[in-house]
């Protein structure tokens, strides 16, 4: 938040989601209509469902919860006709290392939220809708819980929204604390009450959901922006951005920067820049490697600051823009240990479904550790790059592909201070500056 609020006037940022999240009481119904909430709601419901739909897929808007696929197609998969009850659920389990966007929005903002969640809703003919919310947040949940009860008394939500005749009940769900569950397919197991695994595909949610129902699955910083889409229209958004990433986002800056928070700027806006509004790498200290869409996305370095922070430049420079969570980390970390860092997580949080996941990441940890502590000879390195072989793209869902990511990613970068382990015998850092974030000295 300071971070946010010290760089609002800062050109190169666009303040959209975030434009009153200083402002006194922002969470609540009535600063958020002092700011123009709800109007887009009263737009949207003039509207025929399918034209909504369309002005979502004319502005472009992709997913940013990580794959980046497109909203508005999305919403069109689901089956009109069917007989069916049809349910909108939104992704709120944050839990990707380094990702902390949607829960500030929640807590600063959470009728933003509401609002799209009632208009896409609208759009894919839902009578319920449902929040998953990762369960530890709990000054989130009475936030979120509190906005919902403002929105049914104001008649937002319920029987007759704003006497359009159009029904919708909002149920918010306190997840159990899994990982996994932020894959849309364990999410909908977990909210039907079952263990949180990945489901086999097809069919897909939009045909075969919850309940077995048709059922979009959207991120919460993606439902979000589609009332600012409503108010302001497609082509202002695609003003944003570039071509085949349009529009706004928050970015997440956090480890050695001088400034960490979240920052929203045009997709396509470059690492430097945000640094520099940021106030740089902590004073003293210049950049090694990060990380552009949380842990579980390929690590870039220095060379790569100036890359255009969207989907396709980031996949042309090897990575993935995911969540957009900027991990920095300067010259006092050891990359090694890092990753095993990441790695543990990503063991710990597999679900044990499929074989390569459970077992790889298993055998990966043990191997990293080793390697870390520069009991293993060089060698090892390429037999730990055998073991991501076998989990990635072998996996019932993606956790395998992000488990190894950091580790490939890694060892192409930074393949020389994995044999300084070997050679030396032990971490060549100093243990006392080699952590994540190397202390509070880091935070600026």
């Amino acid at each position: 938040m300071a971070g946010l609020r010290a760089a609002r006037s800062d050109e190169r940022l666009t303040p959209v989601l975030s434009r009153f999240w200083d402002a006194d009481r922002s969470w609540t119904l009535d600063t958020y209509r002092h700011h123009g909430g709800y109007r887009a709601l009263s737009a949207a419901l003039a509207l025929h469902p399918d034209d909504v739909i369309g002005l979502v897929k004319a502005a472009g808007l992709r997913g940013r919860g990580g794959a980046g696929f497109p909203t508005g197609a999305k919403w069109g998969f689901i089956p009109q006709g069917d007989g069916k009850p049809h349910y909108l659920v939104v992704n709120a389990d944050e839990s990707e290392p380094g990702t902390c966007k949607d829960i500030p929005l929640l807590y600063a903002n959470p009728h933003e939220l509401i609002e799209g969640i009632v208009i896409a809703a609208y759009a894919i003919r839902a009578a319920q809708a449902f929040v998953y919310v990762r369960g530890e947040v709990v000054p989130v949940l009475r936030r979120l819980h509190d906005a919902v009860a403002e929105a049914y008394e104001a008649g937002l939500l319920g029987e007759d929204v704003l006497g359009t005749g159009f029904d919708l009940e909002l149920v918010v769900h306190a997840g159990a604390g899994a990982y996994i569950c932020g894959e849309e397919t364990a999410l909908l197991d977990s909210l039907e009450g079952r263990r949180g695994q990945p489901r086999l595909r097809p069919p897909f949610p939009a045909t075969e959901g919850l309940y077995g129902c048709p059922t979009v699955v959207n991120n919460v910083e993606t439902i979000a922006s589609v009332p600012a889409i409503v108010r302001h229209g497609a082509a202002w958004f695609r003003s944003m951005g570039s071509e085949k990433s349009p529009g706004f986002t928050l970015y997440s800056l956090s480890g050695h920067v001088t400034r960490p928070g979240q920052y929203e700027a045009p997709l396509g806006v470059t690492l430097r820049e945000l640094l520099a509004v940021a106030g740089g790498v902590r004073a003293g200290h210049e950049l090694k490697f990060w990380t552009p869409g949380g842990s579980s996305t390929p690590i870039l370095t220095a060379e790569h600051l100036d890359v255009p922070l969207d989907y396709e430049e980031i996949a042309g420079a090897g990575s993935m823009l995911g969540t957009k969570a900027l991990q920095i980390f300067d010259e006092t970390t050891c990359v090694v240990r890092a990753v095993l860092r990441w790695t543990e997580f990503y063991a710990h949080e597999s679900c044990g479904k499929c074989t390569p996941c459970r077992e790889g990441t298993f055998w990966l940890v043990q191997l990293l550790r080793e390697l870390e502590a520069g009991r293993a000879p060089a060698a090892e390195v390429d037999k730990a790059l055998d073991i991501c072989d076998s989990i990635a793209g072998k996996s019932f869902c993606a956790l395998g592909d992000g488990a190894v990511s950091p580790v490939v990613s890694s060892v192409a970068h930074f393949r020389d201070e994995y044999l300084a382990h070997a050679r030396a015998g032990q971490c060549p850092f100093d243990p006392r500056r080699s952590t994540l974030f190397a202390g509070r000295e880091g935070r600026g």
